[in-house]
């Protein structure tokens, strides 16, 4: 299990989805400025100098109108020289009202100037420097909270954790526990504490930390979620019996059941929709549970539970595309083609729709609907025409998985006429052109999309690798690879075609060692095939055996592998691959 996946859950917990929660849960979150505030103690008065009288008129009367810009302005713009704590309290409030938070940052480290030892903008202070990816610079400001007594949400601080800089973490890391000697029974920074392990695979260290936090509070839930991450990914044969009994304790708690479900779908999908469940009775109107369900019992292959749910989904108006779109699928995977059509056809946006278009058109053009397919496409071109030059993309590469290359190549010509200057267009052109065989079309149209994009990697590496593989071009291959490979010297497409030249000129050690390198990075079954055949050409035929096994695994039917082996003439019973004679008249199945 990943360290994202180990604490990235937990955070959402911690932070909630839309921003970081308060770091003092004994605060008020900020509200507008014309909103009523509880009455505070009064501050001395002072009067204002005249100067500032007009422009604070002016901010007032801008609120009333909600002309909120230009009371920010002003607000702004009179705090540093008015150097009132109310004056920059109300500005900071203004500020994060409107999400403008380099004003609040501004406003309220001013306000902590004037008045250090204010709980709310210290807090305040604090979130604006999470946010920022300054968690450090907030340490001090939390430590603050709790000498007061506030309760501080101190795993806020591990918010974009992985995004810090190592010397960042460090630094942060080193704080946090200074700050934890400093309050050795602060359940949240043992809390805190155990996260970083956790995210630094230190398991059993978080699971001291969290173990001491449980003697201080059985029951704390978001301590028994990390639990039973850590243990699930130490694959204990019992993770989850903390969690279940904090859940028993706390049946109302939703979050924690939701984060429970969603780890028991990686192990028990049954279990999984069981939660689910009863969380949907809670609340019988949310679709994001009503999806859930639907996509688990879909797993579990209740098709018909799976429909009941997409079904209430479109009576309550929510997630309408997904549900349209896996309705399609479950009729599809039951023979049911007109209604996958149906389905299919009501996706209208959200990333489920170029799926659902694409596996519409295959059905149609299986069925030989080839004019169907066509005009649909046409209209949603006319309705969509930003998304023009992708559709156009989508119905070519259709047509020519599905055999219609002739079709294809007009749809292109068609599309370039119209997009002129789209370089993914014009690279599909070639692509289908090398298919067909027709190295002239391809070089012509790769050698115009390299002239306009001169430091296009993609289409200067597949230049370079169709003339190593398919002409003797080796020297002028090795320069448009070598360019490439300047370009991007990790890519293992071009480590690939480097191995691959190198050996067709008869490399064999530079070959092994590009070959080797693109094939750790990426084990495709492609590149399996060559760096297969460059070992076994090699003499270790053992280790090339093991790379062509490794490569048919992956992909029983892969075309590149099979015509590799016939070319060697190497027999499939070598592999000791179950049903290895037959693989190398397998066909590829289309990808969804």
């Amino acid at each position: 299990m990943s360290r994202l996946l180990l604490t990235g859950l937990a955070f959402a917990l911690l932070l909630g989805c839309a921003s970081p929660a308060p770091v003092a849960t004994g605060e008020a979150a900020a509200t507008p400025a014309t909103e009523a505030q509880p009455e505070a103690a009064k501050p001395p008065e002072r009067p204002f100098p005249e100067d500032s009288i007009y422009p604070l008129l002016l901010a007032e009367f801008a609120l009333r109108r909600r002309a909120y810009d230009v009371a920010l302005e002003q607000y702004m713009q009179q705090a540093p020289l008015l150097r009132d704590a109310g004056v920059s309290a109300h500005a900071t409030h203004l500020a994060q009202f409107m999400a403008r938070e380099e004003a609040a940052l501004e406003s309220v480290q001013l306000w902590i100037e004037l008045e250090p030892d204010s709980i709310e903008a210290n807090n305040t202070l604090s979130i604006l420097l999470i946010r920022q990816g300054r968690a450090a610079d907030a340490l001090p400001h939390m430590a603050l909270l709790a000498d007061k007594g506030e309760e501080v949400n101190f795993p806020a601080l591990l918010s974009g954790f992985q995004e810090l800089t190592p010397d960042q973490r460090d630094a942060l890391v080193q704080g946090i526990n200074e700050l934890a000697q400093d309050y050795p029974d602060n359940t949240q920074l043992m809390l805190t504490q155990a996260m970083v392990l956790a995210e630094q695979e230190q398991f059993d260290a978080a699971l001291d930390s969290l173990q001491r936090l449980f003697e201080l509070e059985p029951n704390q839930s978001q301590a028994a979620m990390l639990e039973a991450r850590i243990l699930l990914a130490q694959q204990s044969p019992k993770p989850y019996a903390r969690l279940e009994r904090v859940l028993e304790a706390n049946p109302q708690d939703t979050q924690i059941r939701l984060q429970y479900a969603r780890l028991l779908t990686a192990t028990d999908m049954e279990a999984a929709r069981q939660q689910f469940e009863l969380l949907s009775a809670q609340s019988p109107r949310d679709g994001e549970l009503l999806l859930s369900l639907a996509l688990i019992s879909r797993e579990i292959e209740d098709d018909d539970a799976a429909k009941a749910y997409l079904r209430q989904l479109l009576a309550l108006e929510q997630h309408v595309d997904e549900a349209h779109y896996y309705l399609g699928r479950i009729a599809e995977d039951a023979g049911d083609l007109p209604a996958a059509l149906y389905e299919y056809r009501q996706v209208e946006e959200g990333r489920e729709m170029l799926v659902a278009t694409s596996r519409a058109s295959l059905i149609l053009i299986e069925q030989g609907r080839l004019e169907e397919n066509r005009a649909w496409f046409r209209d949603l071109r006319q309705q969509d025409p930003e998304r023009a030059e992708q559709l156009y993309g989508v119905e070519a590469d259709l047509l020519a998985r599905g055999g219609e290359l002739a079709g294809a190549t007009e749809l292109l010509d068609e599309a370039l006429a119209q997009l002129p200057d789209s370089s993914s267009l014009r690279y599909a052109r070639a692509m289908l052109a090398e298919q067909q065989g027709d190295l002239v079309l391809m070089e012509r149209e790769l050698r115009t999309l390299i002239t306009s994009e001169p430091d296009n990697a993609t289409a200067i590496n597949a230049l370079g690798y169709t003339l190593a593989n398919r002409t003797d071009r080796y020297e002028e291959a090795y320069a448009l690879i070598s360019r490439a490979l300047a370009l991007e010297p990790d890519e293992p497409a071009i480590l690939d075609s480097m191995g691959w030249v190198l050996y067709r000129q008869g490399k064999y050690e530079e070959a092994l060692d590009y070959l080797t390198r693109a094939y750790a990075a990426f084990p495709d079954p492609e590149v399996a095939a060559h760096l297969g055949e460059v070992l076994w050409v090699s003499g270790d035929t053992d280790n090339a055996l093991q790379v062509w096994r490794g490569g048919l695994t992956k992909d029983p039917g892969n075309t590149v592998l099979a015509e590799t082996l016939e070319r060697l003439q190497v027999n499939p019973s070598e592999l000791g691959l179950p049903g290895s004679t037959d693989l190398a008249n397998e066909s590829p199945e289309p990808p969804p």
